[in-house]
């Protein structure tokens, strides 16, 4: 049973909404350190004023007060509605006028009633009944306050008043920028694949009063409302379109949600694409055709590489054109540069040989080596045995012996 009138069954979440909120249970006032200090010198008042008009009131009486305060708000604290009122001023009555003439121990709580009591018994009574109406609201919060049932006004943010027993805080609402996380599973684009998308909605809400009267739950609202707005926007796009051209999408979807939203006084700031989901096998070939063209393109630049290449070869074969001792020098440095590493060995026809008459060139060459040589041997043998040999003949024949 719900005594106090508020709590009871929770509403189940919503398995559309991907990580809902946690819903703050309201009853009819929220009970925080400003009401219970204002209940505190409700009661101070009405103490001064007894005092003054009848002089110094019993210890009893005020200790007895000041203890029914804080046991009306300890109530007032863990069930924060009206209908807490009735035991809380219960509670007090019994705090205040039990066991009057207490005896023994307990003696410096008896007091005798009287007149002079009257203004701080009455200041403790008007504190439990009138404590809850001060309110406080953050800055980026508005309160919706209900009289007797139906609206009265917006408050906030700050301090404010709620008349005791007629008002009600039907609700807080939070008036930042919002970001809601919403999904549709298995869209079908126009091309029948099906997808799955995850988004993000940046809202926030400009009119409480519109977000409270106008719907029921306001965000379920929107986030049903963000899902439904991206199937059929979805629905109408191919899947290439829904890769490359995200902007106009979120555009759209903007559009279709803040016409559907703004009646509630909640407008939709922007719509943003967290992830698409492509079926596995479709992924596998789309990513076959993305390396086929990127295969593609490599070839072209390698042919276009080639090409240039190619007329850069042109334009050097017409400068050797018509000189034949220009393209052997360029043949013989080639071949030089070939071979000049220490190891290496280049094969090349005969023809080119000739062609560049690198025979003729090695061995002249090779020729000049070994006449050197010679020589230089023969006139280290003179210099050694100067009679061994003496001067030859003029006209004297030479004749080599045959082998």
């Amino acid at each position: 049973m719900n005594w106090f009138g508020i709590g009871g069954a929770k509403a189940p979440q919503n398995p559309r909404i991907v990580n809902p909120p946690p819903k703050r249970e309201r009853g009819d006032f929220s009970f925080g350190i400003f009401s219970f200090i204002g209940m505190l010198l409700i009661a101070s008042i009405g103490a001064a004023i007894g005092g003054l008009a009848f002089g110094a009131l019993e210890p009893a009486l005020i200790v007895r007060g000041y203890t029914a305060v804080a046991v009306a708000a300890l109530l007032y604290a863990a069930f924060p509605s009206w209908n807490a009122f009735i035991y809380s001023f219960i509670a007090a009555q019994i705090v205040m006028f039990s066991a009057t003439g207490l005896r023994g121990e307990w003696a410096f709580l008896g007091y005798e009633p009287a007149a002079a009591q009257l203004p701080f018994i009455a200041a403790v009574a008007f504190a439990v009944i009138a404590g809850p109406s001060v309110q406080v609201v953050p800055h980026w919060d508005k309160a919706l306050v209900l009289r007797l049932g139906r609206f009265h006004k917006v408050k906030g943010p700050g301090i404010f008043l709620l008349a005791p027993l007629v008002d009600r805080c039907a609700a807080v609402v939070d008036t930042r920028i919002r970001v809601t996380d919403f999904s549709a599973e298995r869209i079908l684009t126009r091309d029948t694949v099906p997808i799955h998308v995850d988004a993000l909605a940046f809202w926030m809400i400009w009119d409480a009063q519109k977000a409270i009267l106008e719907v029921e739950d306001f965000l379920e609202a929107v986030t049903l409302s963000a899902q439904t707005a991206l199937r059929d926007c979805l629905g109408k796009y191919t899947l290439t379109t829904i890769l490359s051209e995200r902007e106009t999408l979120y555009r759209e979807i903007q559009s279709i949600l803040d016409a559907k939203t703004n009646p509630w006084g909640i407008t939709i700031l922007s719509v943003e694409f967290v992830d698409i989901q492509l079926p596995k096998d479709l992924e596998d070939v789309m990513s076959r055709q993305a390396q086929a063209e990127r295969e593609k393109k490599a070839r072209l630049f390698l042919s276009e590489a080639e090409r240039e290449v190619a007329a850069n070869f042109v334009a050097a074969s017409e400068a050797y054109r018509g000189r034949p001792e220009a393209l052997s020098l360029r043949g013989m440095s080639m071949v030089y540069d070939a071979i000049k590493e220490r190891g290496s060995m280049v094969l090349m026809p005969t023809g080119a040989l000739q062609n560049m008459s690198i025979g003729g060139v090695v061995g002249a060459a090779a020729i000049a080596n070994s006449l050197g040589a010679a020589g230089g041997g023969a006139a280290a043998a003179s210099a050694e045995n100067p009679g061994a040999a003496g001067p030859e003949e003029p006209g004297a024949d030479y004749r080599p012996e045959k082998a």
